[in-house]
């Protein structure tokens, strides 16, 4: 989604008009950042309001840090490391309430066709929310950002092989979950053959 500013402001301007705590340049943000910034976060979080949660902590930094924004950088870029990263903390507060440890199994695998490449944004956006935050953080970080699993054990302070393990366990409760979805639309489906 491209971002275009009034042509009466630079972009040096508009991001000076923000440091200086201008309503119609933090309202101008937040709208157009607004609807692109909201899926990010709804991937890291557990339900819809946990997402506004990060998304609000998020712009919050933004307001706060936009004296370090590089002018002629990408902004859409800058704004979506912080959401990210608002997103990160969300996980480290979130297991730090948990109690059970997750470095156990390794090795975990499935042959089943791959269920993940079939399915709709929605329908996978409802899975992940299924999954714990561990194994929902470190599939958004690698699959959906890039990150390495070094990357990804230095930002949740877990070790590589628990990244690895995380990861082919959410891949796995995935398939689970959308078998399950399969299964169920189908179940809805003979039923409603049946009754006409």
């Amino acid at each position: 989604m491209k971002h275009v500013l009034d042509i009466h402001y630079s972009e040096s301007d508009f991001i000076l008009a923000c440091i200086n705590k201008e309503s119609w340049a933090l309202k101008k943000i937040y709208e157009d950042y607004y609807p692109s910034m909201y899926p990010v976060c709804l991937r890291y979080a557990n339900c819809d309001a946990d997402a506004l949660d990060i998304l609000h902590d998020g712009f919050i930094k933004i307001y706060k840090n936009l004296d370090k924004y590089q002018v002629n950088t990408s902004l859409g870029a800058w704004i979506k490391r912080i959401m990210v990263n608002t997103s990160i903390d969300y996980y480290r507060r979130e297991s730090r309430r948990r109690t059970s440890h997750l470095d156990g199994v390794l090795g975990v695998s499935n042959n089943d066709p791959d269920v993940l490449s079939k399915i709709n944004s929605e329908e996978l956006l409802e899975c992940l929310q299924e999954l714990t935050p561990a194994y929902r953080s470190v599939f958004n970080l690698y699959i959906v950002e890039g990150y390495s699993h070094k990357e990804i054990a230095s930002l949740l302070g877990i070790s590589e092989s628990t990244s690895r393990s995380n990861l082919v366990k959410a891949r796995t409760k995935l398939r689970e979950y959308l078998f399950k979805k399969v299964r169920y639309i189908k179940e809805e489906y003979s039923l409603y053959k049946r009754k006409k």
